[in-house]
């Protein structure tokens, strides 16, 4: 009897050989499949077999705005629709997946993008909830930030979205590259060192701005309700993971019985016993004292200039109101230490859109504070992609290519937009067409004398929107 298995295993082995299976592959009396199939799939067959279901038979419906002239180009609010499909008029077709649900509902304009677009531009978005999430110690904080390794293209700018927590601090550190930040929310006390000896210790809040050039060393300490702020570093492949550390500066100089501290700072060996063994980075501290004149250290340089001031209360800058709007702009003109950093914080009522323009002299890195947006960036000679942006977004238009930002939802839209260069300017599509003498843009564009009569010779920064332009299509 036992020859006969034997013989059987045998057999079995040799035609898993033959047909490409590893001997041994069979279990025996499981009737599993090898891993491998018969040389006989190969090509063509008559036995062949083909699908039975029909991918023609997939169920749903198109909203209103997919069936006009693709090179309209509405949006499509896709968030309550169960099988949204990238079909505009007689452009695209059915999907059957697989496919993420959850990305196209939130990108229609991926999905179905409008008829204008054509090509592809660089990626100009990514969402900071797809970045790796940094911890800081005990519950103190986190950051999470966007660089060349995640948005490739956008290399003159990277960014940074930092969370401290009561009393917490992003410790002492400096950077290679210049630092200009945003608080998003809550207050913080921020302090530094000049190169000349100069301090500076401040509190910011909600919308203020601060600045640190490179490598001036500073610490940040959440203030009693906590903070969140968005720095904005002026390179693009800068990352937090190499800022340089006062903790690991301690921990990185030679150290036989901590001598070379000790002589530095003219200090015993045993003021050293307790320094901390790995990088503290964001971590707990001593709640900050209510009175801010408690930390003015000085030295004999005294204090930073207030022409130099490493803070700038931008939260409490009044907006310019526009049709669609409001802006604020703060620059060197403004705050001369951040001397390449120029900023404005735009807001967009329901309907409304940042007008089309381009910064001849800077890419433009933005990030989303508030709402829902789509954007399309036009690349010379003939590119263009549309992109959907929520809060949390980070968006990047580079030097000279035009672009708009348009409200898609139904509350304000809130974002930053910022710029290297030394004063914030763009060039409005809306002004150069309107500046242009009528005659030279009815035999370019062909417009009826009604439309050029109405074109505006001044910028419009946003422009609200109209029952014929601005009603989504839901």
């Amino acid at each position: 009897m036992k020859s006969v298995i034997y013989y059987a295993c045998g057999i079995l082995s040799l035609l898993g050989a033959i047909y490409g299976a590893p001997a041994g592959n069979v279990i025996r009396g499981s009737g599993n499949p090898p891993l491998r199939g018969s040389e006989n799939l190969l090509g063509y067959s008559p036995d062949n077999k083909l699908t039975e279901h029909s991918t023609e038979e997939i169920k749903y419906t198109l909203l209103p705005a997919q069936k006009e002239d693709p090179k309209i180009g509405s949006y499509l609010d896709f968030e309550k629709v169960d099988n949204p499909q990238p079909i505009r008029g007689d452009l695209g077709a059915s999907d059957p997946g697989p496919r993420n649900y959850y990305y196209d509902r939130i990108n229609s304009d991926k999905l179905a993008p409008p008829g204008t677009d054509k090509g592809q531009t660089i990626n100009a978005q990514w969402p900071m909830g797809l970045s790796h999430n940094r911890y800081g110690k005990e519950n103190s904080g986190w950051a999470r930030q966007e660089n060349t390794v995640v948005m490739p293209a956008a290399t003159k700018m990277a960014g940074v979205d930092m969370r401290l927590e009561a009393g917490a601090y992003r410790e002492l550190h400096w950077h290679v590259a210049g630092e200009w930040s945003l608080v998003l929310n809550g207050s913080c006390r921020i302090q530094a060192v000049n190169e000349n000896g100069q301090t500076f210790v401040d509190d910011v809040t909600e919308g203020d701005v601060w600045f640190f050039p490179p490598g001036v060393p500073h610490s940040i300490q959440a203030l009693d309700v906590g903070v969140e702020f968005l720095l904005v570093f002026d390179d693009g492949s800068f990352s937090e993971d190499n800022t340089f550390l006062a903790s690991e500066v301690f921990m990185h100089n030679p150290n036989p019985k901590r001598s070379v501290l000790s002589k530095n700072f003219g200090l015993p060996l045993s003021s050293f016993n307790d320094i901390p063994e790995s990088e503290l980075y964001i971590f707990p501290g001593t709640p900050a004292p209510k009175d801010i004149s408690e930390q003015n250290v000085t030295t004999a340089a005294g204090i930073v200039p207030l022409n130099k001031s490493y803070s700038y209360h931008f939260s409490e800058q009044p907006a310019h109101e526009v049709a669609g709007g409001s802006v604020k702009i703060v620059d060197p003109v403004t705050f001369p230490i951040a001397d390449n950093f120029a900023a404005a914080v735009v807001t967009v009522r329901p309907g409304g859109m940042r007008e089309i323009h381009w910064h001849p002299t800077s890419d433009e890195w933005t990030f989303f504070i508030k709402g829902k947006a789509r954007a399309t960036l036009f690349t010379a000679p003939s590119t263009a992609t549309t992109f959907d942006y929520r809060a949390g977004d980070v968006g990047y238009f580079p030097q000279s290519n035009s672009h708009y930002i348009e409200n898609t939802g139904d509350e304000d839209l809130m974002f930053l937009e910022v710029l290297q260069t030394d004063k914030f300017t763009d060039v409005s599509l809306g002004q150069w067409i309107g500046s242009t003498p009528k005659q030279i843009v009815s035999d370019t564009l062909s417009l009826p004398e009604s439309a050029l009569s109405k074109l505006k010779t001044e910028k419009q920064y946003v422009v609200a929107g109209s029952n014929e332009t601005a009603v989504a299509q839901r």
